[in-house]
């Protein structure tokens, strides 16, 4: 683009594929365009990301715009009061219920697995996830992440290795086999690839149970118990929707979530496979998504939690795996981990660790 002599330059999440060492230099270049004259428009839900690089800021909720500021007058906690119109904060999440790392619930040994263009992607991959702990897969978007989150969830078969839960083996490349194991998946692309965009709410929350009662009876839908179903998840998980027969794809992100959510956790898992839970989503969703990831944890649910945001897995995990080029190469204790040691071994730095 500078190239071809562009004075605006417009970035819409320009750090996703970036380390956090990669976007401090990001940063400075863009100051530097700045600096020469240039003007630059910087599109991003990370606040912290946001305060570091703008002058000025402008945030949007519901299409329109509720505020313009200064940077140096604003804080990240202003900019989330405007996003969404009440205070919120994100600390680092205190659990109620101690996680057991010892009682395995997930547990992947030595698991290989190929790309959609036959390349490898996942390389002798071991992990476990222990009963009621929270363990976050950090790493540069493309790594191996959506296939390692897709062969748990017997979305895509592994070529070689195992994948057990609660120490019973479950056949890759089998979802019906993932979900009899007790897998519950939360993907990366929650329209698309977790719901039916154009079908109800209330079909969306029966997609796993609609073989069997009270969902159906010898093989016949029963309307009512759909209904009355979708009544109950919608309000225990606060969704926000005209109606239960309102197609998913008219509902905000935040609401498409939680209906995603509602439908994993009511299928009662032992395992949660969370990739990029709150991509996309305005703080206040952010913070009830977070808090169900919680919630699950604290009932004893395994949770794997795939995300780019260093943040959320800080906030969250209680321990932290980074992915590179496809291998395990961390597994550093929540407590002891930081940006900079997370950010170097997601660039290949496995002497961070050290």
């Amino acid at each position: 683009m500078l190239y071809r002599g562009a004075r605006i330059l417009i970035l819409d999440e320009p750090t996703a594929v970036l380390t956090p060492q990669e976007a401090d230099v990001l940063f400075t270049t863009l100051r530097a365009m700045v600096a020469e004259g240039r003007t630059v428009i910087f599109i991003s839900h990370k606040l912290d990301e946001v305060m570091a690089v703008s002058d000025r800021v402008t945030v949007l909720r519901g299409g329109k715009t509720v505020g313009t500021v200064n940077t140096k007058e604003s804080s990240t906690r202003d900019l989330a009061r405007l996003m969404v119109g009440r205070e919120v904060v994100f600390n680092r999440v205190e659990r109620s219920v101690a996680a057991d790392a010892s009682a395995v619930v997930l547990s992947l040994e030595s698991v290989s697995a190929l790309d959609d263009r036959g390349n490898t992607a996942l390389n002798d991959v071991s992990l476990t996830v222990g009963r009621g702990e929270i363990v976050g897969v950090a790493g540069v978007s493309g790594n191996g992440q959506r296939e390692l989150a897709e062969v748990i969830a017997g979305m895509r078969a592994g070529s070689v290795g195992t994948i057990s839960v609660n120490g019973q083996t479950v056949q890759t490349g089998r979802v019906r086999k993932s979900i009899s194991a007790g897998i519950a998946h939360v993907p990366e692309d929650r329209l698309h690839t977790g719901l039916a965009p154009s079908h109800s709410v209330q079909d969306n929350l029966v997609l796993k149970s609609y073989r069997s009662s009270p969902i159906s009876k010898l093989t016949v839908l029963v309307q009512k118990m759909i209904r009355s179903n979708a009544e109950q998840l919608v309000e225990k998980y606060d969704v926000k929707t005209p109606s239960t027969e309102t197609p998913v794809r008219l509902l905000s992100g935040g609401n498409v979530q939680k209906v995603l959510l509602a439908r994993e956790f009511s299928t009662d898992p032992r395992v949660l496979v969370a990739a990029s839970p709150t991509r996309g989503l305005d703080v206040g969703a952010i913070e009830s998504v977070r808090a169900r990831l919680v919630e699950a944890a604290d009932r004893g649910v395994g949770v794997l939690l795939i995300s780019e945001d260093l943040e959320e897995i800080l906030s969250l995990a209680d321990r932290v795996l980074v992915m590179y080029e496809g291998r395990i190469v961390g597994n550093v204790p929540a407590e002891s981990a930081n940006r900079e040691m997370l950010g170097l071994l997601m660039g290949g730095d496995r002497k961070s660790t050290r």
